[in-house]
């Protein structure tokens, strides 16, 4: 079972089963939240169960989704589309091995243009 955190602690979660295959992010809005793109994996809510979450809050990113990140330290921890039954979590808070891989880049026509993307991976404009 898979777990994560932020890197106060002051949010834990852990997963009732394995991750799915991650995809990684490029728009705007997950580059501004996390400095980069990010790389994240669609699990059901009912399969987060919530350990620590007393620095957990959420910011309503925009008319259909929210971020869950933690107020004290900062960390990128969730972004869940509104009424999905779906919470994408970011695989950089998983604590060890995540035992997935990213299959697919989305939103690559906003990616920074700082880097590349080269690893042959499929590759949507948008989301």
């Amino acid at each position: 079972m898979p777990s994560g955190s932020c890197l106060c602690g002051a949010v834990a979660y852990d997963i009732a089963g394995d991750l799915n295959p991650a995809i990684a992010c490029h728009c705007v809005e997950c580059r501004k939240q996390s400095g980069h793109h990010f790389a994240a994996s669609a699990i059901k809510r009912s399969a987060l169960t919530m350990t620590r979450d007393d620095g957990l809050t959420w910011y309503k990113a925009s008319d259909f989704a929210s971020r869950g990140f933690c107020v004290r330290c900062g960390s990128t921890l969730f972004w869940q589309r509104d009424e999905s039954p779906l919470t994408h979590v970011l695989l950089g808070a998983i604590d060890g091995p995540t035992g997935t891989r990213v299959e697919q880049h989305f939103w690559v026509a906003e990616k920074g243009d700082y880097y590349d993307i080269a690893d042959g991976l499929t590759q949507l404009e948008e989301g």
